[in-house]
């Protein structure tokens, strides 16, 4: 039996973020300011703001595709900003990420774009990239299309190779990084659709950013709203006692699942505590 404080340890903290990049001019833009953040075990969470406001950095600061300039970030109980690189690549290997412009190798096939995380990590045998490889496939719907280069795939068809490549490693957590916004509306749904299956069926943590409440609202059961580097408030989209948020996209979004669910301001000692 997992002991119980093992058990509710979060598959996310963040610790006190901070992250500033130096402009042109000289000065220097705080992208993300003091942020402090946990995300459960089998979670969809929304980080959610307006152009600039630091949302995507916050999102590459999990996996440490950008690093903290102080602060610490933790995946499964194991702190990334301790680590060395090989250490730091074999933490990745749970840790998927999908990017809004898909990223994928023009001259590999479906296939070979879903094996290639399988591939360079060098410890797999080529049977067992192969199983993967097909079973990913199928999770997203693209099994036949295996043998298909990606310029014989539609914007859709795409993101689900991506999708089913972050899969490949059997991640404990998707990063998603506004993986809908270059798509329209009916593609966006398939997606999302394929997301939520992902998140429930198969039990992997979703942190998506978007600027799109409406896609929080189809996939999230939590969101995090981020202004100007810092965490304002996080929403419980799920609750049962409502509560006013605080933020205009709160607000916003608030309104929008109004009717059909509660919007609850979850609460959490250490948590976003810059405009609260």
């Amino acid at each position: 039996m997992v002991p119980e404080t093992v058990a509710q340890e979060p598959l996310i903290r963040l610790e006190n973020l901070n992250k500033s990049f130096v402009l042109a001019d000289g000065g220097r833009f705080d992208a993300v300011r003091d942020v402090s953040l946990t995300v459960n075990r089998g979670d969809a969470l929304g980080l959610i703001g307006r152009s600039g406001a630091g949302k995507s950095t916050l999102l590459r600061l999990m996996n440490l595709l950008e690093r903290p300039d102080s602060g610490r970030v933790f995946v499964s109980g194991q702190e990334l900003t301790a680590l060395g690189k090989a250490q730091l690549r074999d933490a990745r290997q749970k840790i998927g990420m999908i990017f809004q412009q898909f990223n994928l190798l023009q001259n590999a096939t479906v296939f070979g774009n879903i094996a290639f995380p399988l591939r360079i990590h060098g410890r797999h045998r080529r049977a067992e990239i192969a199983e993967r490889v097909r079973a990913c496939a199928a999770i997203v719907g693209l099994s036949d299309r295996l043998d298909h280069y990606p310029a014989q795939l539609s914007g859709g068809q795409k993101q689900r190779v991506a999708i089913a490549r972050a899969l490949a490693p059997e991640p404990s957590v998707l990063l998603c990084d506004e993986p809908t916004s270059a798509l329209d509306t009916e593609t966006t749904r398939s997606v999302l659709a394929t997301l939520k299956d992902i998140n429930q069926k198969l039990g992997v943590t979703i942190v998506i950013v978007t600027h799109e409440l409406s896609v929080v609202h189809a996939l999230c059961r939590q969101a995090a709203v981020v202004e100007q580097g810092v965490l304002v408030e996080r929403l419980d989209l799920e609750g049962t006692a409502p509560l006013a948020p605080v933020s205009a996209l709160g607000r916003e979004l608030a309104r929008q699942v109004a009717g059909t669910q509660a919007v609850q301001v979850v609460p959490a000692p250490g948590e976003g505590t810059h405009g609260l």
